[in-house]
């Protein structure tokens, strides 16, 4: 344990270039400022940008996280899809709130969504699912998210046939697939500083609109 502690505090954080927060000219609503830095972290090379960690709590009042790919932000918010039917379809339907974190470590950036999360239309959930890949879709239709599995060959055995299914019915979905859509109360953008210095702005919906203020690092 004594080696795996000095292996931890030995890894260098934040080892490139990081960029500067500029406050002047920060826009009132923080979907603008969240695509900015997506475009950012795209251009500047970060793989897999759109990777979010998705924290829900169940009815059990227990907390669980999980990487998903965010789909879209539109004007009502941030969009990700899943099974109903799966633990945090499930946890989304005792509580449907959650929290969202992206981190983007070559800029050493992060952003953190709250919010409340409603399921979009049949029709919206239906379209995401078809334009998934057909190996995503083999494995949605099967609809055994989190269920317990005797083995990999039950698994491939499973897909495979599901592929099978789907070039007969090329329009078939999942019946439990859902499309979400999390409306946020807060938004906070955090950059990191070589000295610990980070800066951290964040956003609070209120009636009138965004309030705006700093936090200490």
């Amino acid at each position: 344990m004594s080696d795996l502690r000095e292996l931890l505090r030995g890894i260098e954080v934040f080892p490139g270039e990081l960029p500067v927060f500029d406050l002047t000219g920060l826009p009132a609503d923080p979907h603008e400022l969240f695509t900015d830095w997506l475009r950012d972290a795209v251009r500047q090379g970060v793989r897999e940008p759109h990777a979010m960690t998705l924290s829900t709590v169940g009815s059990d009042g227990l907390p669980s996280a999980r990487v998903l790919i965010l789909k879209n932000l539109s004007p009502d918010g941030w969009q990700f899809a899943s099974s109903s039917a799966s633990r945090k379809g499930r946890d989304l339907a005792a509580r449907p709130a959650a929290a969202l974190t992206f981190y983007w470590p070559q800029l050493g950036r992060q952003v953190r969504v709250t919010g409340d999360v409603a399921p979009a239309a049949a029709a919206d959930s239906a379209a995401d699912f078809l334009a998934r890949s057909p190996g995503a879709r083999a494995e949605a239709l099967l609809d055994r998210q989190s269920r317990p599995l005797s083995g990999l060959a039950e698994r491939d055995a499973a897909v495979a046939a599901s592929a099978a299914r789907m070039a007969g019915e090329p329009g078939a979905v999942a019946p439990h697939w859902t499309l979400y859509t999390l409306r946020a109360h807060g938004v906070e953008f955090w950059q990191g500083d070589r000295e610990r210095r980070h800066t951290r702005v964040e956003f609070t919906r209120g009636q009138a609109g965004w309030d705006r203020g700093l936090l200490w690092p």
